[in-house]
């Protein structure tokens, strides 16, 4: 395999010794979360139908207890005047049944309008988030190679998927809570003033108390949540990596390493998420506590009001059930204080991924070569990875249009980078590459790709049929160009054998075919887009001696007329090349024909001589 030299790995996912990725310092509650409320506001219009829906149903609601103190007021006079044997005395049912019709019709509308609240409300919020995802999908489109370098595959998959869906699930379960919570605290408290001032400021006491403990507990519970979400990234990114190269750690006796460095992490895992429920599951409890005390106070404070005829049993009785539900509102919101916390832990790290930086834009006035020819001149390019350690300085050269140049060297010398540069999967340090004589930094990188076919030695296929997966570079190709395409490049005898053809699904991860025959369905797919600028990557590493030797001549039908770039360790693959290039830590140091590099007994000479020694 070729290996780009000096090319950042990612710390967690490309090996079992990559832990400690460093993580970013994580924002505040507070902008997070204001960052996340803000992605509602093209939802306004829809908002403010949901919080009408919502003041309608609590205030239908918060009238109840009242009337249905006047119920009780009915009856206990009732029968009070029964016991002082007033003629005539008796309970008025006329007057309790209109009353309790009142009470029935108010609940049953309440209802209704939290019903269309809560349908209102989670369209909302399933239209913000079907909003995130779609930009989180189109960021991860504008981000360079470079960011996907430093990101183990799991970690970025826990961001896009776990914590997308952490969130969508806060928004849902928070979102009508709290509206109708906070609407139902306002409502209380006005119903509560009005029944009597004294008892209001009584139970009024709790707020201050309940706000204290909520920022007190929210603010140890929350680092806790955003190592929760860090250390599930970390534990996918491990399980991504140990699944994928399963057969891998099979082979070398690592299981019980593999399992060792998933039972710590895990444990990580645990440690975080037990901290954080347990933390944060403190509110709920304090409330109630609070909430007791403040019940405890209303109801002496009452009892001494209606034995001085201050108030009525039917106002102390409405009074109560106020101050529940004033207490119940507070409650529930420090019962999704976890969740919440939890919600915005998870944003956070999505905007983290959102606010990464991007590469550098198309150019507004995209140029285009004026005829495509696939003649490629490197102009004293200079590129490094890292900034202090230089691995291209000052290199030039041309491919002149359907020119086969080799690119040969020792594993790190740079070989896979040169071709990355022409794709602009990395930016230059200075310098400039030129396509038909256009930068290609003028050029769109869409236009420029799609004069670019690509063969790599890590080959990858998709989850489909063997048809989609040869069309994907030209998917309006018609059938009789799909199979010549596939006897070209003899992926046609081995498709007749599979019992549905073209039609046989592979899946994802491409394990229903062998190492070769993917290799084969790769440079069929090539061979299909019929690219003017060809790379091939050690395309024929995985194939058998003599269907590499088949390949060469489909290689050599595929490469008349277009310019292309072969990486290649098998030296034997590339005498008949046009140009031979041999690098060595970034830099050109011989080029060439084969017979010439051969007759110049150079660093091409050693490298031959490296392969064929033994056999000769």
């Amino acid at each position: 395999m070729t290996t780009t030299a000096q090319r950042p790995q990612a710390p967690v996912g490309r090996g079992m010794t990559g832990m400690g990725m460093p993580v970013s310092k994580a924002k505040s509650f507070g902008p997070s979360a204001k960052r996340l409320a803000g992605r509602m506001r093209p939802e306004r219009n829809a908002l403010i139908a949901v919080v009408a829906l919502g003041v309608t149903s609590v205030a239908f609601n918060v009238a109840g207890p009242k009337i249905l103190g006047e119920a009780t007021d009915i009856i206990f006079d009732g029968v009070l005047a029964h016991l002082r044997h007033v003629p005539g005395a008796a309970i008025d049912f006329g007057a309790l049944g209109r009353v309790l019709a009142w009470v029935l019709a108010l609940y049953v509308a309440g209802s209704l309008f939290a019903w269309a609240q809560g349908w209102l409300l989670n369209n909302v919020v399933q239209r913000v988030v079907f909003k995130l995802r779609a930009d989180v999908e189109e960021k991860l489109h504008r981000l360079p190679l470079r960011y996907f370098d430093g990101q183990p595959r799991g970690e970025l998959l826990s961001r896009v998927t776990n914590d997308i869906d952490n969130i969508s699930q806060t928004l849902q379960q928070t979102l009508s809570q709290l509206l109708t919570s906070v609407l139902t605290v306002i409502g209380v408290i006005v119903m509560m003033f009005w029944i009597s001032p004294l008892l209001a400021l009584v139970a009024l006491t709790v707020i201050p108390l309940s706000m204290i403990v909520t920022a007190v507990i929210g603010k140890r519970s929350q680092k806790l949540f955003i190592a929760q979400w860090r250390n599930t990234g970390t534990l996918n990114a491990h399980i991504e990596e140990a699944f994928t190269g399963h057969q891998v750690v099979k082979v070398f006796g690592q299981q019980r390493a593999s399992e060792a460095e998933f039972r710590r992490r895990n444990d990580d895992l645990f440690g975080a998420a037990l901290g954080a429920q347990f933390i944060s599951g403190l509110i709920m409890p304090s409330m109630m506590f609070l909430s007791n005390l403040s019940y405890v106070a209303v109801a002496v404070v009452g009892g001494l009001r209606i034995t001085s005829g201050s108030m009525s049993l039917g106002e102390v009785q409405a009074f109560i059930q106020y101050s529940r539900q004033f207490t119940q509102p507070l409650t529930q919101v420090a019962s999704m204080a976890n969740l919440m916390q939890s919600g915005v832990a998870s944003a956070e790290r999505v905007f983290e991924l959102l606010d990464a930086e991007e590469q550098e834009p198309d150019p507004a006035q995209a140029s285009l070569p004026a005829e495509r020819r696939g003649r490629v001149e490197f102009e004293h390019v200079s590129f490094s990875y890292q900034p202090d350690q230089p691995l291209i300085e000052d290199l030039s050269l041309v491919a002149e249009p359907g020119q086969t140049v080799a690119i040969v060297g020792p594993t790190g010398a740079g070989k896979t980078t040169l071709v990355n540069l022409i794709m602009r999967f990395y930016e230059l340090d200075a310098g400039r590459i030129t396509l038909d004589g256009v930068d290609v930094t003028r050029l769109r990188r869409e236009d420029l790709r799609s004069q670019i076919g690509m063969v790599l030695q890590d080959t990858w296929l998709f989850g489909g049929t063997i048809r989609d997966n040869i069309a994907y570079g030209k998917p309006d190709a018609t059938e009789e160009e799909i199979v010549a395409a596939a006897k070209a490049t003899f992926v046609d005898r081995f498709v007749r054998t599979l019992p549905d053809g073209y039609d046989t699904i592979i899946d994802d991860e491409g394990t229903n075919v062998s190492a070769g025959e993917k290799q084969l369905l790769t440079i069929a797919r090539a061979f299909l887009a019929a690219p003017s600028l060809l790379i091939l990557d050690e395309a024929t590493s995985s194939v058998d001696t003599r269907t590499e030797s088949l390949v060469q001549h489909a290689m050599a039908a595929l490469r008349s007329s277009r310019t292309s770039f072969v990486i290649a360790h098998r030296l034997s693959t590339i005498r008949d090349a046009d140009l031979i290039l041999v690098m060595e830590s970034g830099r050109i140091v011989e080029q060439g024909n084969h017979e010439h590099l051969l007759a110049a007994r150079g660093a091409y000479h050693r490298l031959y001589n490296a392969q064929f020694a033994a056999t000769a």
